[in-house]
């Protein structure tokens, strides 16, 4: 059976550790659609609470496990590279 890939879109917030390196704030939270996830890094970014913010979108075949490229949809402050 062929399965369509799913497009799985996210946010994440960064902190900086005791030692200055980037940090998730949390795990990244799934979002239902590309304006919403940029609207969540948004308030995460203005709230002040974090050294950057990201939201991005990647297809993905969950039956294989295989994920694409990551596509950037909002990226403000201090985030690290995307793998």
């Amino acid at each position: 059976m062929n399965t369509l890939p799913t497009k799985l879109i996210v946010y994440l917030a960064f902190v900086r550790d005791e030692e200055g390196e980037l940090q998730p704030a949390f795990e990244p939270r799934e979002a239902q659609s590309e304006g919403a996830a940029k609207q969540q890094a948004r308030l995460l970014w203005a709230s002040g609470k974090y050294a950057g913010a990201l939201a991005w979108w990647r297809s993905a075949d969950l039956t294989n496990g295989e994920f694409g490229d990551p596509v950037v949809l909002f990226q403000e402050g201090e985030v690290p590279e995307m793998e």
